[in-house]
């Protein structure tokens, strides 16, 4: 199916946005060799004739004929790139790949960039990405180096322990050594509220998840959403334990002061809401959980 549109400014910017909305499933993977879709058989129909005035990013984008998305790999259900197959699943690169065909960019025009969380600002200020998705909490202080659209998700700060733990949340794990990643919200949480408990940095949840099972480390730490998808990959050896004790959001993470194009951006999450829920069910929504699209802020 084709949806076409003509915009002008950012009023006639939302009509494209919407046109990206339609959403198919379809058989076997994406067209595309960027190595985005994973199994979910999910489709995007990319918009046409999109124009967003004001916006330096969406020019960039239209002039190179790409869009550059940094994202995570070793977040089971989130932001994955399995080894072998060299596919790349989970909710962010659905999120990803959506937000790509609402500003007209087709799936093989997509260009995946790994991108740590230490590195995040510095990428979308040096321009190393168009945009970035990858469990990226909306804060004050990203706010002052970054924009952000939405927030498109919700989670908590949990915990990830071995099935044989006794530690029912984390009052019981005063003293103890808790992995999180450099740079990472739930780090500098731990460090200001839990001064009793050693931290541990690594650079990838993944190794994090790797000290716990060798015992070098008593939990992980970081939004439970994050964490669920780590238990269900190993449920005889892990477990998430406790309530979230935080709140996070997560936003698509875009050069500071373009709002044109977070206006775009939000106005496709606002109308996409069938959407959403079908990207939700066929990745983080395995794992058994609950939630509803949250309402995006209004962009500044």
């Amino acid at each position: 199916m084709k949806l076409f549109t003509k915009r002008r400014g950012l009023a006639a910017a939302s009509m494209a946005a919407v046109a990206a909305l339609a959403l198919t499933a379809c058989g076997g993977d994406s067209d595309s060799g960027s190595g985005g879709g994973g199994d979910t058989g999910l489709k995007y129909d990319v918009a046409t004739d999109v124009s967003i005035d004001g916006s330096d990013t969406f020019d960039k984008i239209k002039k190179d004929g790409k869009i550059t998305i940094g994202v995570k790999e070793d977040q089971p259900s989130l932001g994955y790139l399995d080894a072998a197959t060299k596919e790349r699943s989970g909710f962010d690169i659905e999120i990803a790949r959506w937000m790509a065909a609402s500003l007209g960019v087709k799936e093989s025009d997509i260009k995946y960039k790994l991108v740590d969380s230490a590195q995040r600002e510095q990428a979308l200020q040096n321009g190393t990405v168009d945009l970035y998705v990858g469990t990226y909490s909306i804060t004050d202080e990203r706010k002052e180096m970054v924009g952000f659209a939405g927030p498109y998700f919700v989670t908590g700060q949990s915990l990830l322990v071995k099935k044989d733990s006794k530690a029912k949340s984390i009052e019981d794990l005063g003293g103890k050594k808790i992995c999180s990643i450099t740079g990472s919200t739930p780090l500098q949480n731990l460090k200001k509220k839990y001064t009793d408990i050693e931290t541990v940095e690594m650079d990838k949840y993944s190794v994090c998840v790797d000290a716990l099972k060798n015992d070098k480390v008593d939990a992980v730490t970081t939004d439970e959403a994050i964490l669920l998808g780590y238990a269900a990959e190993d449920p005889d050896n892990l477990k998430t334990i406790g309530e979230q004790f935080t709140e996070e959001r997560y936003g698509i993470g875009l050069p500071k002061g373009d709002t044109a194009l977070c206006e775009a951006l939000t106005t496709t999450l606002k109308d996409g809401g069938d959407t959403w829920t079908e990207i939700f069910d066929a990745t983080l929504g395995k794992s058994g959980a609950k939630v509803e699209q949250p309402e995006p802020d209004a962009c500044s």
